[in-house]
């Protein structure tokens, strides 16, 4: 079950320099599923385990948003289905088919062929990382 998350918001930009007071800017609730979720009936977060992906900002114990209604396209960060293992990389196309790419020098592309080989799960559309 799904529970809707709404937080206040701030008419006003949060400056990265010189500090301003927020107090006198509250706007309405934001909800949160709103701008996460795009269909509620295809959406899932899933944790992320490894650092197959550190260079696209995606780190070990992250959670990903992933939509199974999206269509997996070209440059887009994708969970893939390999081997019956989920790994979550970029899918690349290439001269001699698709490739499922790391985002860290570390770990090795994974080449595909045909994109018809490839069982995509769903397409990450927001990563949620602590600070």
């Amino acid at each position: 079950m799904r529970v809707p998350t709404s937080v206040a918001a701030l008419g006003r930009s949060v400056r990265a320099g010189n500090p301003t007071s927020g107090d006198d800017y509250q706007e309405d609730a934001v909800d949160l599923g709103k701008h996460l979720v795009r269909d509620p009936s295809s959406t899932f977060v899933m944790k992320v385990a490894g650092w197959s992906m550190r260079d696209a900002g995606i780190a070990d114990g992250d959670e990903l948003v992933v939509d199974r209604g999206l269509v997996a396209e070209q440059g887009r960060i994708v969970v893939a289905d390999i081997g019956g293992e989920l790994t979550v990389k970029r899918l690349k196309r290439t001269t001699t088919g698709w490739l499922l790419q790391a985002a860290n020098p570390d770990y090795a592309d994974i080449p595909v062929g045909d994109k018809s080989d490839l069982n995509i799960w769903g397409v990450v559309t927001h990563v949620l990382h602590a600070v």
